[in-house]
């Protein structure tokens, strides 16, 4: 695991359907995220945020709400990220909303391609974000991420980093899923995409659900982590605006985190849609950094010796 940290704020709720994801880089910093790292000994450096055009609050043209502001903030932060892992530090994005997972991932698939890495990403999520405009009458890209980054949907998006599609859905471990349109749930099937829903984790537990995500993985993995913190059950996360009930509880959530540690292959990173506007007293902030520090090697368990790698 990369030792080597970088923040990148990412200040806009530009795909979303509700304001107030864009104050998500601050509550993470007032809950102390940069010094919760660096007591586990990381090296961390807070690239501030990134810059973008303001969210015109349009309804949808020709299906997609703010297409060509969505790709700028994506464009932007494709860049960024791509420009840290090339100096062989981790980037951590601060949401923003999950559109922005489109130009985060991107920069990854990209960086693993030039690097001759596999990579596998675990999506975190109520949601499983493969809507397309012909879906969804609400026309907010940030219910379509997985679907563009797989290739559906206008060039403007797909296109990001160069590579149409960016990533290929058998990368894609999507976990903690519980409410999916039912256009989208044909096209997940379509597609093959691999989903660890709410039901298989009440049935099989989390970490059974966990040793199937992770397993495959090889010292030459790149491994992204994209948690939506609506992925919490709201009775613990209220601060998001798509709130689902039913979600992972506390330490379903730190068992999720602390496996994911295990496996010592976490290369990058992102926290999307935290809203401030929802939470109550920075909680869900709180409890997010809480969750990451389990990332990094905060332990519920006594161990006297690390456990076997998840392989």
């Amino acid at each position: 695991m990369e030792k080597h940290i970088s923040l990148i704020g990412v200040p806009t709720d530009i795909g979303a359907g509700a304001r107030g994801a864009s104050m998500g880089p601050e509550a993470m910093r007032v809950a102390n995220l940069a010094s919760v790292l660096e007591s586990h000994g990381l090296n961390v450096i807070d690239r501030g945020n990134l810059s973008g055009p303001p969210n015109p609050w349009q309804p949808p043209t020709d299906g997609y709400r703010h297409l060509p502001e969505v790709a700028a903030w994506n464009e932007t932060l494709h860049h960024a990220v791509h420009a840290e892992l090339a100096l062989g530090r981790m980037p951590i994005v601060l949401g923003g909303d999950h559109c922005l997972g489109l130009g985060s991932i991107s920069a990854v698939a990209r960086h693993c391609r030039e690097q001759g890495k596999q990579l596998r990403v675990l999506w975190l999520d109520a949601h499983a974000d493969y809507n397309t405009a012909a879906l969804t009458p609400s026309g907010n890209i940030h219910g379509m991420p997985v679907a563009l980054l797989c290739g559906h949907g206008p060039a403007l998006l797909t296109g990001i980093g160069g590579t149409t599609p960016a990533i290929d859905a058998s990368v894609v471990r999507q976990i903690g899923i519980r409410s999916v349109d039912a256009g989208e749930k044909r096209l997940v099937h379509e597609a093959g995409l691999e989903v660890f829903d709410m039901r298989y984790i009440d049935e099989m537990g989390m970490r059974h659900t966990m040793e199937q995500a992770l397993s495959g993985m090889d010292d030459n993995t790149h491994l992204h982590v994209s948690f939506d913190v609506d992925f919490l059950d709201p009775d613990i996360a209220p601060g998001v605006g798509t709130t689902v009930p039913g979600g992972p509880t506390y330490r379903e959530a730190q068992l999720c985190m602390e496996m994911i540690a295990d496996t010592g292959r976490l290369a990058s990173m992102d926290v999307m849609e935290l809203n401030p506007a929802l939470d109550v007293r920075n909680r869900t902030a709180e409890l997010a950094v809480d969750l990451i520090e389990s990332l990094f090697g905060k332990s519920t368990l006594m161990r006297t010796a690390p456990p076997a790698r998840v392989t």
